[in-house]
């Protein structure tokens, strides 16, 4: 569970799952030398992933390259079962920040053997989300800034414009697969610029009208001083 800002008071984020989206953004697509794909191609988060802001990222041993992935993320506010692009947004409690943390190495050799990529996204730490939760009343998602740095230097930088396959037909055709519950985040997928993150690194990541968020990252084992 992570406690984020809401309102006037603050939501306890307990997802029963994390639907991620992949290659939601031509041009990240293209930097991982994939097709655009034609209808939304996603894969599930552990909830366990889920760390909040003041908790660093770390990186496992078992991988030795660990991507960035900013996303803009929906909130579920209701329960959510077929569920037509045109009332979808009805069921949206608003908006966060989530890193989709990725094992690369890892991930390429589960796509050589055609396995599942639970593994290269499903570490502890993850899912970095934050800085609070934007109410969807206040935020109008289909032209909002997205980017991240590492270091202070710019890594991605895009625009929610650019997303293929929009928020409301997400919700479409995931609720149409899998009933969506409250608390359950979508994250809608990350732009180009995905890169690689090592011990000692600070990551900045924001999202036009949410605000910034920052975690340490730190190697498995290692003592935040």
């Amino acid at each position: 569970m992570v406690r984020l800002p809401f309102r006037d008071g603050f939501y306890d984020l307990r997802p029963s799952k994390i639907v991620a989206l992949a290659k939601n953004y031509a041009e990240h697509a293209k930097e991982m030398e994939s097709d655009v794909p034609e209808k939304p191609v996603f894969f599930l988060k552990p909830p366990s992933a889920l760390i909040g802001p003041g908790e660093p990222i770390i990186l496992p041993r078992m991988s030795k390259r660990v991507d960035h992935e900013v996303e803009l993320a929906v909130i579920i506010g209701k329960r959510a079962k077929r569920v037509p692009r045109e009332k979808a947004m009805d069921y949206v409690l608003g908006y966060t920040i989530l890193l989709d943390i990725t094992a690369r190495d890892l991930q390429g050799e589960a796509r050589e053997k055609g396995l599942p990529w639970s593994l290269s996204k499903g570490f502890d730490t993850f899912a970095p989300v934050g800085p609070r939760i934007a109410d969807r009343r206040e935020l109008k998602m289909d032209d909002l800034e997205i980017g991240l740095k590492v270091n202070g230097q710019l890594r991605q930088l895009g625009r929610t414009s650019e997303m293929v396959f929009k928020v409301p037909e997400l919700i479409e055709y995931i609720s149409s697969v899998m009933t969506l519950e409250p608390g359950d985040i979508i994250a809608t997928g990350t732009p180009a610029g995905v890169g690689p993150l090592r011990h000692g690194d600070r990551v900045e990541a924001w999202v036009e009208g949410i605000g910034n968020v920052e975690f340490d990252v730190l190697a498995e084992g290692s003592i935040l001083c």
